[in-house]
């Protein structure tokens, strides 16, 4: 695939932290090239930067070095204004915790997004709706999160991620805190939804049997992207 084709291109990344110690390398000189429709699994031991690639890629921290461009957009050559838009609009995050407001009902955490930004239409509402009913959760939306099994609330979490359909869908060990059950369900969505939308996808995760499910597998260690 050449970098034309390429929806997320990411060049030479490197990121740094400054330390007590001295300063602490986490990646160094990853390149990476995806297009939409592609879903990638980026495993690697504990420690080795997974976390921080997917800050750098979703526009949370700025890379010590390097580039990343998304649908054509130097993505770090913005303010800090223009980049909390560029993230609110062209980027969803699903973490290991559901980060779920426990005084907003399910429908009303899938619009949370959209609350940030222009405000909601009856077309988002409608969205946020069908998206529900994908999961399974369509007799849940006045529910709150103290009422949702711990599937249940991640699935939610999924949906809040797609709300604005991202060009960039980012999840870090999104079945960390899972049973095997609603693990490969979650999996299961998050390929199926994702591929719907029509965005890139990458997950990091600890688990081989997710991992394993992706089309695109890599491994991230010494800083470095490899892939399997």
């Amino acid at each position: 695939m050449s970098h034309v084709d390429s929806d997320l291109i990411v060049t030479g990344l490197r990121k740094e932290y400054v330390t007590a110690a001295g300063s602490l390398t986490v990646l160094n000189g990853v390149d990476l090239s995806l297009t939409r429709g592609d879903a990638l699994a980026v495993t690697g031991p504990s420690g080795s930067g997974k976390s921080s690639l997917l800050f750098v890629l979703g526009g949370l921290e700025r890379p010590t070095l390097g580039s990343v461009r998304l649908r054509g957009r130097d993505v770090f050559a913005a303010t800090e204004t223009e980049l909390a838009a560029w993230r609110q609009e062209s980027v969803g995050f699903v973490f290991q915790e559901h980060h779920l407001l426990p005084q907003c009902t399910v429908l009303e955490n899938v619009l949370i997004p959209r609350l940030a930004g222009s405000g909601t239409t009856a077309d988002d509402v409608a969205r946020a709706t069908q998206l529900l009913e994908r999961v399974g959760l369509q007799q849940r939306l006045a529910h709150r999160p103290a009422q949702l099994s711990g599937g249940e609330r991640q699935r939610v979490a999924v949906c809040r991620a797609l709300i604005n359909q991202p060009a960039l869908l980012l999840a870090d060990e999104p079945t960390g805190n899972l049973d095997r059950e609603n693990a490969d369900t979650i999996g299961s969505l998050l390929l199926e939804l994702s591929r719907d939308v029509g965005n890139v996808l990458i997950c990091v995760t600890h688990s081989t049997d997710l991992a394993s499910r992706f089309p695109r597998c890599a491994e991230l260690r010494d800083g470095r992207l490899t892939s399997l």
